[in-house]
């Protein structure tokens, strides 16, 4: 098969992020295993998920991970003028397709790349790392990466995550955490905005404090100018309350995220806010003795990146993909939490970020092709005697 069959097969799964993705791992499970290759399943608690290792080559101390998500972000309200899940061609040499560029193209090189690498005399291992809910927060990566270093008795050296960069080797990812705070307010006549406690009306200081500790920081200098924008940011990106304008909402709550550069630390702004939260509860309390707010984490916070640009992966990346120059990322991505698990860790993989996540989300077909021929210069660098 071709890398573009192997994307057409990749995409007709469609595996959104939360839902079970057996289907499509257990079809590359069988695939991979049709070289001899013995794969290991990673299920959560229920079975109806499972991420995937396997080790092609000598089990020997040194090899190189490459990883990847087989989820999804949904369709549904996107404005799609082809099947989403139908790998299509319109002949302008691009490939449309939910997943084509994020990240299922980088998936259906390591899979068109397999026989070269079962062939070869690798004198360095490879192993395949492919994960489930990356979408809904990396949820599986942490335990993947664990299961990898617990399982092999040889330890993998490198990791190599497969996100879209359009092939560009990416040292640095900012750090996300993505919480709920709940307001427990008073109702009443809106006339009594002064003797009962709007939920409304506190959402909306704290949203301000949030806001104001985005700007100190910027205002303090916390900067990495590998990024943009070059500091952390605090959004709030839902908010929910109230029942009519003359009532006073006694319920209210806001979703928010935290995107940190990796000199700031995700942890001590939430203790910072939740300080701020106990003073307000405080205070408020004399007005209305149940007022509480409460913030809850929407899913686990997901660590950041920091590669120096002078490390041993960033080489390997630079030699294998011919691109020299370095980048960083604002989204969130696996990288970190395999660099967290002690592999020198890096983002490179075909494609544009900028095409993700939207309708008609498209792969250059020479972006495919630049993947499969990074993965086969890695080949020729793990058969090398010289390679360490």
């Amino acid at each position: 098969m071709t890398v573009e069959e192997f994307l057409e097969k990749l995409v007709s799964f469609p595996v959104l992020g939360g839902e079970s993705n057996m289907s499509i791992i257990l079809w590359i499970k069988e695939y991979v295993e049709s070289f001899g290759v013995e794969t290991y399943l990673v299920p959560n608690e229920e079975g109806n998920k499972a991420s995937l290792h396997c080790r092609i080559g000598p089990a020997v101390d040194g090899g190189v991970i490459l990883s990847g998500h087989s989820d999804v972000v949904p369709v549904e309200g996107q404005e799609w003028t082809t099947d989403p899940f139908v790998l299509t061609d319109k002949g302008d040499g691009k490939l449309y397709g939910r997943g084509s560029c994020d990240m299922k193209g980088f998936l259906a090189c390591c899979l068109a790349a397999l026989p070269q690498m079962v062939n070869a005399d690798l004198k360095k291992p490879i192993y395949f790392a492919f994960s489930y809910d990356e979408e809904i927060g990396c949820l599986a990566a942490p335990e993947l990466a664990r299961a990898i270093n617990e399982h092999y008795t040889e330890t993998p050296k490198y990791a190599i995550i497969g996100e879209p960069s359009m092939m560009e080797p990416i040292v640095g990812q900012k750090g996300i955490y993505i919480l709920e705070t709940y307001v427990n307010g008073s109702a009443g006549h809106s006339s009594r905005i002064k003797q009962e406690v709007s939920a409304i009306h506190e959402s909306m200081r704290l949203i301000l404090w949030l806001e104001g500790k985005m700007n100190q920081l910027i205002s303090d200098k916390q900067l990495d100018e590998r990024f943009h924008p070059p500091h952390s940011t605090i959004h709030i990106g839902l908010v929910n309350g109230g029942i009519a304008p003359n009532v006073i909402a006694d319920k209210a709550h806001f979703y928010w995220d935290l995107r940190t550069i990796p000199k700031d630390d995700i942890q001590g702004i939430v203790n910072e806010f939740e300080a701020y939260c106990r003073t307000r509860e405080e205070e408020l309390r004399k007005v209305f003795p149940n007022f509480s707010i409460k913030t809850v984490e929407h899913h686990p916070p997901v660590p950041h990146l920091d590669t120096k640009a002078d490390d041993d992966v960033v080489g390997l990346i630079k030699r294998i993909s011919g691109n020299s120059k370095l980048d960083t990322v604002s989204y969130a991505a696996e990288a970190g939490q395999f660099a967290n698990e002690g592999f020198k860790s890096a983002i490179c993989g075909p494609g544009s970020i900028a095409q993700a996540h939207r309708a008609d989300e498209f792969i250059e077909k020479d972006q495919l092709v630049k993947g499969v021929k990074m993965l086969e210069s890695l080949i020729d660098e793990l058969s090398s005697v010289n390679f360490s």
